[in-house]
């Protein structure tokens, strides 16, 4: 059986996301406009293949939209110098907390970021 790793991922978002979404705004009174807007995310899958199915509105088996309507709409491309350096975790709630961490890590740099 193979055992399920959970990564963690960063996704540049377009600047329009800081205008037009009145949630991201309000999530982010540190951000100056200087650097870009962030999606932090985890998954099961390669950061790759979790990026494609927020671009393509992927539902699951049962018909449940899995993918972030934020990456959906405003995601960019992968920024992978801001998660390579963080090695793959063995739970689901462990990487859970290293998406939090990450998140707030980034806004406290004065990046805007979106995370769950």
């Amino acid at each position: 059986m193979v055992k399920t790793e959970y990564r963690i991922y960063v996704v540049e978002l377009s600047k329009r996301v800081f205008t037009e979404n009145r949630k991201f705004r309000e999530a982010n009174p540190q951000f100056n406009g200087v650097l870009e807007c962030l999606y932090v995310g985890m998954t099961s899958k390669t950061p790759k293949e979790r990026f494609l199915q927020h671009k393509t509105g992927y539902r699951n088996k049962k018909g449940y939209k899995i993918s972030a309507n934020i990456v959906e709409q405003y995601g960019s491309y992968l920024r992978p110098s801001l998660y390579n350096h963080i090695d793959p975790m063995a739970t689901r709630a462990e990487a859970l907390k290293m998406e939090e961490t990450l998140a707030l890590e980034l806004r406290r740099q004065r990046y805007a970021v979106w995370f769950n």
